[in-house]
């Protein structure tokens, strides 16, 4: 028998469907938070600076916030907003797949009641 897991993502979009954040933009910002540097954190994600730029600035536009500073002498640093944005982000995401790992558990580890099948799925025709 095959044994299946379940893979989900999270996006936080705005009104018309726009990433304000997600996987990639987390990966940005902790890049960012380790590196102190945007080009290093293009660079590291083998991204070019203009992408990752654009992609901070689409998410500072959509919150109305900076999320980033960036100062000669001490590099680049999340702000404030920017780190809570991470923390929220990061345990949304925790809480998310653990409820989804709940969820799947529930539904396809535990008996599943189909008359005198009890505890199989159907897929394509026949009992698992």
């Amino acid at each position: 028998m095959v044994k299946l897991k379940l893979k989900t993502s999270q996006w936080i979009v705005d009104d018309q469907d726009k990433i304000v954040i997600g996987k990639g933009r987390m990966e940005i910002l902790e890049n960012i938070e380790t590196t102190g540097s945007i080009n290093q954190a293009a660079k590291t994600m083998k991204m070019s600076y203009k992408a990752v730029w654009s992609k901070i600035k689409a998410t500072e536009k959509h919150l109305n916030i900076r999320i980033v500073h960036t100062d000669r002498k001490e590099g680049t640093r999340l702000s404030k907003e920017g780190r809570e944005l991470l923390e929220k982000y990061r345990l949304l995401k925790k809480e998310c797949i653990l409820a989804d790992d709940d969820i799947f558990s529930t539904i396809f580890d535990s008996p599943v009641k189909r008359g005198r099948d009890q505890g199989k799925i159907r897929f394509g025709g026949k009992f698992r």
